[in-house]
């Protein structure tokens, strides 16, 4: 049986080139598969999209106030804790009553009911999901873990505002009631530095 004749040289480069391109966006895929989680976060931060609300500067929220027709709301406030995380985790008030465009204030409160100190970080996403980018958050306990020593108790405000531009929104017509919840989850390895909750 005949051998195969020696590949020339334009030809050795055009298959080393097509394997190093083939190698190449390997590599990429393999790339994008990790930053896909934290790029459809950022997606959704700035999008709202799946309920995520969004972070508001002080300019935004003085143009929502500016904007407010006295239209109201009904916020309704959620708490739970993840599997495994030793928290009581509850809010001051189930529900309110705001008004679209001005600020306001909920609070939480978390206490840790084991006997050694535990750091935790809160997720969260509102209901209904088209809401989410109307919802802004100005401060939160959500933006940082948070460590309770052994049966220590603190109440965690969220500073926020609802858009008015969810007005002109066909698709928020018909809410009346916009729900926000947040997961306290235990941190994967608490921080040895890490600030103590306050009251």
């Amino acid at each position: 049986m005949a051998s195969a004749p020696p590949l020339s040289p334009d030809a050795a480069r055009s298959n080393l080139r097509t394997g190093a391109l083939a190698f190449a966006g390997a590599l990429a895929m393999l790339g994008l598969g990790y930053a896909s989680v934290p790029l459809y976060r950022l997606f959704c931060q700035v999008t709202g999209f799946g309920g995520t609300t969004m972070i508001a500067s002080e300019s935004k929220a003085r143009a929502a106030a500016a904007a407010a027709t006295g239209q109201k709301i009904s916020i309704r406030f959620d708490a739970t804790t993840a599997m495994g995380m030793p928290w009581t985790f509850h809010p001051s008030q189930a529900t309110d009553t705001v008004t679209i465009g001005e600020r306001d204030i909920a609070t939480y409160v978390a206490r840790n009911d084991s006997n050694q100190p535990v750091t935790g970080v809160a997720t969260f996403n509102v209901t209904p999901e088209q809401a989410g980018k109307y919802f802004n958050k100005i401060q939160c306990f959500c933006f940082t873990e948070q460590t309770l020593q052994p049966g220590q108790e603190v109440t965690m405000p969220v500073l926020y505002f609802v858009d008015p531009a969810m007005l002109d929104d066909p698709n928020m017509k018909g809410v009346e009631q916009i729900t926000l919840s947040y997961t306290f989850h235990r941190a994967e390895e608490p921080l040895a530095a890490a600030p103590s909750a306050t009251k």
